[in-house]
C-alpha cells in the first residue's frame, strides 16, 4: 500500500523546470531517503507534498488525500519538520506540546498522555520543564520531531533533519528516526549520504526534476556494486608511486590515493584478489590494511548523477 504516490508531477517557474515529470511511490511504514544534487527538485517536491506549493501539472496523493483537490485535508494526515523548525522559546517542551495538542482539539487527558509519550520517545523527559531557548540544536530537532508527531500523522516529512548537528546530535536524531520505523511513513530529504545509508529502507534519487532510481537500499547497492579494494600503507609517497603503476593495468578501472590510503576499483575481481596484494608486496609497500570493500551509497550516487554536488 502506498502512502505517498506521485505521477508525472511538474512544476515550472517560467523557463525553469523544477520538476519535469516526477514519478514516486512510497510504501506505508517505509523510511524513505530522498536524495539529489543541487537544484534537482527535492525541496520543490516536499513543498508540494506538504501543501506549501501547487504543481503546474500531475498528480500527488499523500495518505490517501489528493493533494491538488483536497489539500485542506492534508494537515491532519502529515507531520513536517522543516530544516530550521520554529518554537515559542519562552515555553518548555511540555508547554509547547500541550499547546499543539490544544490546536488539534485534544482533551486535557489526551494532551497529557500524548505529551508524556512524545517526551519519552524523543528523550526530553528530564528537560521537559526547561525553557526551549536554552536548548542545543540537537534538542530542538528532537523536539521538532515530537511536534510533527503530536497528532499521530500517517506520513512524516523531514527536511535535512541532521545536517547542521554535531556527531552526538546527529546520532540522537538518527536513532529517533530509526525508532519511528513501522509507526508511520517517513520521507527524509538530506544531503548526508551516510545518514540515508544508515536509517533508510528505500532510496529515491532525483535529478533534473525526474526520479533516476528508486529501490530498497540493499538492492540498490547490489545492483550498482563496483568491485573495490582498499589498502593502507606507512609510506604515502611509495603508495602514490605504486598507484600510478596500477592505473596502467587493464583490469583496473579507477585508482584514488590520499594520505596513505588507496582505493582501487576493478572489473575483474578474481584477478584483483590474485594479484593486488602480491604486487603491493613486490613494490616494497609496508601495508597496514588490505580489504575488499562493499560499495557505498556515495559510489552509487556518483554513478547515477555524475559529480554534481548533492544537497
Amino acid at each position: 500500500m502506498s502512502n505517498v504516490k506521485v505521477e508525472n508531477l511538474k512544476k515550472y517557474y517560467g523557463p525553469v523546470h523544477a520538476l519535469d515529470g516526477l514519478d514516486m511511490d512510497v510504501a506505508a511504514g517505509t523510511v524513505y531517503g530522498f536524495l539529489g544534487p543541487n537544484g534537482a527538485g527535492k525541496t520543490t517536491t516536499l513543498r508540494i507534498l506538504t501543501g506549501l506549493a501547487h504543481p503546474t501539472a500531475g498528480k500527488a496523493q499523500v495518505a490517501g488525500v489528493d493533494v491538488l483537490k483536497d489539500g485542506h485535508k492534508l494537515a491532519r494526515h502529515i507531520g513536517h519538520l522543516p530544516e530550521e523548525p520554529a518554537f515559542y522559546t519562552w515555553m518548555s517542551p511540555r508547554e509547547f506540546l500541550d499547546y499543539l495538542g490544544r490546536l488539534y482539539g485534544f482533551s486535557t487527558k489526551e494532551r497529557a498522555a500524548r505529551t508524556r509519550e512524545l517526551l519519552q520517545l524523543v528523550r526530553l523527559e528530564d528537560v521537559s520543564k526547561r525553557r526551549i531557548a536554552g536548548f542545543s540544536r540537537g534538542m530542538r530537532q528532537r523536539l521538532g520531531v515530537a511536534a510533527a508527531l503530536i497528532h499521530h500523522p500517517e506520513v512524516l516529512f523531514l527536511d535535512e533533519p541532521a545536517s547542521a548537528l554535531d556527531p552526538a546530535g546527529r546520532k540522537e536524531v538518527l536513532d529517533l528516526i530509526e525508532n519511528l520505523r513501522g509507526q508511520c511513513t517517513v520521507v527524509m530529504s538530506t544531503h548526508i549520504l551516510a545518514d540515508v545509508e544508515r536509517v533508510c529502507d528505500v532510496v529515491g534519487i532525483i535529478n533534473k526534476g525526474r526520479l533516476v532510481v528508486q529501490s530498497p537500499r540493499e538492492q540498490l547497492l547490489e545492483r550498482y556494486a563496483v568491485p573495490a579494494f582498499e589498502l593502507e600503507a606507512d609510506d604515502p609517497a611509495a603508495l602514490a608511486k605504486w598507484a600510478e603503476e596500477m592505473r596502467r593495468i587493464p583490469w583496473v578501472t579507477a585508482v584514488t590515493a590520499q594520505n596513505g590510503n588507496i582505493r582501487i576499483t576493478v572489473k575483474d575481481t578474481q584477478a584483483a584478489k590474485k594479484n593486488l596484494l602480491k604486487q603491493a608486496v613486490e613494490a616494497g609497500l609496508s601495508l597496514n590494511r588490505f580489504e575488499e570493500v562493499r560499495p557505498s551509497l556515495e559510489d552509487v550516487f556518483l554513478q547515477l548523477v555524475g559529480t554534481e554536488s548533492v544537497a
